[in-house]
């Protein structure tokens, strides 16, 4: 059986916050979730300091982290070639992010691109990407539902999810934008990208309310995914859902999901309490 990941989102859930949190402080929490031994952090990103100015020391944080007493790998979003140039400087990051959208409206208020013109970079950061020995993660954006009123539809995931594996993309997260994946609507389109592309490690970014976690974790585990984003207490989420509830899928969730049916996270129950508690003050002091 292949092991089951979960990938912790720090990023995710620090980025909307507009009081600077203290880059000491960051290293502290991103250096103890490091120790919980998560497959995967998700842990900064390279983008414009004017569009996320609460990641301006993802540099300074990578520079201070300590990767030789665990397994976990480091991720960083990136938007442009640019930031994936930025990335490739760093032998600690193993993996580079990518947020493609199948909306066109998503895609340009996230990056300022066109779809086409955002598949091109796309393309351009993984030849930077595999040239450093990375690996490029693209987060499928709006794969649940679009509020925009356009096309969306399986077909039209499809076809981008083709494109992709097409041009040598072996990660792709199907991303739940604004919080409106069903457990049915997970199961269908798992089961459809995983049996069609069984070569393709395909993750899930889902957010949720707190009274529905269960049923999508459920529904993820149910049919056939080992990849699975959280963030420690669900912080975070796409601001533009329209229920102030939804937030990232609760890492705590996830594990005490996984525990009850003994499915082997790899997590360290002591390390992710010490990583909790210093959550709590962060998100308490800084938000």
């Amino acid at each position: 059986m292949s092991k089951f990941k979960i990938i912790e989102c720090p990023r995710d859930a620090m980025q909307s916050i507009k009081m600077f949190i203290p880059t000491e402080k960051k290293i502290k929490y991103i250096q103890s979730l490091i120790e919980v031994e998560f497959d995967t952090l998700d842990m900064g990103s390279f983008v414009s300091q004017k569009a996320i100015p609460q990641l301006r020391d993802t540099a300074d944080v990578l520079n201070s982290l300590d990767l030789s007493i665990s397994k976990t790998k480091l991720l960083v979003i990136v938007a442009n070639i640019r930031g994936a140039e930025s990335a490739a400087k760093f032998n600690n990051i193993s993996y580079v992010g990518y947020p493609f959208s199948i909306s066109e409206n998503f895609q340009m208020r996230n990056t300022n691109k066109t779809i086409v013109e955002s598949f091109d970079t796309l393309i351009n950061i993984n030849e930077i990407t595999k040239s450093v020995d990375k690996q490029l993660v693209v987060y499928l954006s709006m794969c649940f539902g679009n509020p925009y009123g356009e096309v969306w539809n399986l077909n039209l995931i499809d076809k981008w999810v083709s494109k992709l594996v097409y041009a040598g993309i072996k990660i792709i997260s199907l991303s739940d934008t604004i919080g409106s994946a069903t457990p049915e609507l997970i199961n269908k389109l798992y089961t459809f990208m995983s049996l069609k592309y069984p070569d393709i490690e395909f993750g899930l970014h889902l957010h949720t309310t707190p009274s529905l976690w269960r049923d999508k974790v459920e529904a993820s585990v149910k049919s056939g995914c080992k990849r699975l984003d959280g963030a420690i207490q669900g912080f975070g989420g796409c601001p533009m859902a329209s229920d102030d509830l939804v937030g990232n899928m609760p890492t705590e969730k996830i594990i005490s999901f996984c525990n009850e049916n003994k499915i082997n996270s790899f997590i360290k129950p002591f390390n992710f309490e010490v990583s909790y508690n210093y959550a709590k003050d962060i998100f308490k002091n800084y938000r």
